[in-house]
This record gives C-alpha cells, structure tokens and sequence, in this order.
C-alpha cells in the first residue's frame, strides 16, 4: 500500500481516472462504532490480566479530562486516547488492528454502506475514508468496503514501539477539512464536484469544503443545518450488516 503526505491507497484502489471523489467519515456513517470502543478492546485484552487492569484503570483516571476535551478539543481528545497505546509494539498492534476489525468494526457496518459505496465507484467517485480512528484497523475496513484510500490517525513509533504520540496531521473535527482540501490538491480533484458524507455535526468544516454535502443520519444539530441548506439526508439502514434484517 503506498501512502502520500495524507492517504494510504489499498490494494483494491481503483485505476480512474476519477470524475471526483467521495469523503466518507466511518464512526456513525458506514459503522456503528465510536474511538472508544476499539482503545476499550485493547485496554482489556492485554497479554496478562494484571497488565489490562493497570492500563483500564489508568484510563479511567484519564477519563474527567478525555470529556472535556472531546466537548471542547476534538484533536487533543484524539491525542489522550492514544495516549494509552504507549509500550505496544508494531507487531501487536498489527494484530490488534485485524482483530478490532474482527471483533468490533466488522459486525458494525451498516447493511447501506456497501451498495452507497459501490454507487460512488459508479460514478467514477475515488472513495476515501476520513476518520479518527487508527490505521492499523481502518485498513481492513477499506480493503472490505473497497474504498480508494483512507486517511487516519496514526500512532509514532520509536524502535518499533509506540510512543503514545500521533504522527501529525491528527485528524480530527476541523483538521478533516484541511487534510480534505489538501488530498484534493494532491489528486487533481475539483472540490466543488467532490461529495463529502458524515453523521456527526463536529464534520461540518469538512463537508462544508465539498460542492456535496451530504448526511448520513445526522445527529440533532447537523440535521438542523441539513434542513437550513438542504442538504441531502441519507438512510443507509442503520442496523448494522450482522443485525436482523
């Protein structure tokens, strides 16, 4: 897979050319999950129980100002939740990665998100994923889905192990619309044809820099801007793809 100075291109990219391209946010738009569950997996699934005790309860002491920060700073809610992946090794994370996406993300994916994603291939759409979320588990996600590239957050490693610091750009809330605009730039894409798709209102920067907004179940405020600009709403059928049908 290569990576540029944002995005991660899969093994399942598509050659193009592309007409534009499609920004896919995934916690809540393709998935029924959130940043907490996958660092709540890894935090109880340690080698020895004493060490995922230790590093549970250290993150619940974390937890007052993980709150204020997400209600406040989306990037420095990002860097304290990382924060609790200091020590592990490359190696483990690779295999904590698959198995977060076994495990939580996999079973998650709304029944929608692949016929949405398959329409935008149609289109002629480069499909990226634009998420908060770890590398090491969003690209088992995008090679699933098929999607083009993925942009997300990814922890620094010294001599193999990591440091508890993510690399820069973090993505997170606003920062979403300047890495957009800059992988636009990279790909030739003329942003005013690109379409950007979220469910969370803190994603407003970045689908107010595509020409197609659009809203994938909105939480109560971005649906009150959705109505303002009209922008789209979709319904992607939001039990999850292992769920009842």
């Amino acid at each position: 897979m290569a990576t540029t100075a944002y995005a991660t291109k899969t093994a399942a990219a598509t050659e193009g050319p592309w007409s534009s391209a499609a920004y896919f946010d995934v916690d809540g738009t393709l998935v029924d999950t959130n940043l907490l569950g996958p660092t709540a997996w890894f935090l109880l699934n340690q080698a020895r129980p004493q060490e995922s005790l230790i590093r549970f309860g250290r993150a619940l002491l974390g937890g007052p100002a993980m709150a204020l920060a997400e209600l406040r700073d989306r990037r420095l809610f990002n860097e304290l939740l990382y924060a609790n992946y200091k020590g592990i090794s490359w190696d483990r994370m690779e295999v904590v990665g698959r198995d977060v996406f076994e495990d939580i993300v996999e079973p998650r994916i709304f029944r929608g998100a692949q016929e949405l994603i398959d329409q935008c291939h149609k289109a002629d759409q480069r499909v990226v994923l634009v998420t908060g979320s770890l590398d090491h588990v969003i690209q088992h996600l995008a090679e699933y889905l098929g999607a083009d590239a993925y942009i997300t957050n990814r922890l620094e490693f010294k001599d193999g192990i990591a440091t508890g610091k993510l690399l820069r750009p973090v993505v997170a809330g606003p920062e979403k619309a300047g890495i957009i605009v800059e992988d636009a730039r990279i790909h030739d894409h003329d942003l005013a044809k690109c379409h950007g798709y979220s469910d969370s209102y803190s994603d407003v920067p970045m689908l107010s820099v595509v020409g197609h907004p659009n809203c994938i179940k909105p939480d109560s405020k971005l649906r009150q801007l959705a109505r303002a600009y009209a922008w789209p709403v979709l319904d992607i059928d939001r039990a999850p793809s292992g769920g009842p049908r």
